[in-house]
């Protein structure tokens, strides 16, 4: 994990925010994966932010939107927002 990354978790009624933080690499793209499988029952929706992202590299976003195939029942439920938001979100994702 990119010494710098980190998530921070807030949810309110059923949705669920994740602020990504830091330098976005493969081992990050892991461990947003982890937090969403294990974080995504009881929320019908879930906000990813990413206005506080410095880098985002290649091969963190690639890993992230292959693990993201492991949630693909909920991927129709997850929004990216912010200027870096497209650059993580596959295709076709909601980017606000």
């Amino acid at each position: 994990m990119a010494s710098d990354f980190r998530i921070s978790v807030h949810r309110n009624s059923d949705s669920l925010h994740l602020k990504l933080m830091g330098d976005f690499d493969g081992s990050s793209a892991c461990e947003l994966t982890n937090v969403l499988k294990k974080s995504v029952n009881g929320v019908s929706r879930v906000f990813i932010h990413t206005n506080s992202l410095k880098n985002i590299h290649p091969f963190g976003r690639e890993t992230f939107q292959q693990n993201l195939r492991d949630l693909k029942d909920f991927t129709d439920r997850i929004s990216f927002t912010g200027e870096q938001a497209c650059q993580i979100a596959p295709e076709k994702s909601s980017c606000l």
